[in-house]
């Protein structure tokens, strides 16, 4: 059974910071890209930003310089820092890793941001 717990996020005004965290059992952290996704109203799910096992990272154009994907690995943690947030990022976030070709996911954590 893969389980993705998150916490975090919330809502905040228009350049402020808030960050969301997902935790996971080790034998998927140590292992498996995580990621971080999100979904608006209205809209499909997009990918936010991921990181390998070994640290590695890319992230949406959308966030690029923003938004910062780290892993505690004593923790089995991932977290998505956000900075400079603005209304658009308003979503329902969801943690992601892939296995086996197969999407697991998060129960999703609402971001709002006020304009």
């Amino acid at each position: 059974q893969v389980q993705l717990v998150e916490s975090g996020g919330g809502l905040v005004q228009a350049g402020g910071s808030l960050s969301v965290s997902c935790a996971t059992s080790r034998s998927i952290f140590s292992r498996y890209t995580m990621g971080w996704y999100r979904q608006a109203p209205g809209k499909q799910r997009e990918l936010v930003a991921t990181i390998t096992s070994g640290g590695s990272t890319n992230y949406a154009d959308s966030v690029k310089g923003r938004f910062t994907i780290s892993r505690d690995n004593a923790k089995n943690t991932v977290y998505l820092q956000m900075n400079g947030l603005k209304p658009e990022d308003t979503a329902v976030y969801y943690c992601n890793t892939k296995i086996a070709l197969r999407d697991y996911w998060g129960q999703g954590t609402q971001v709002t941001v006020s304009s």
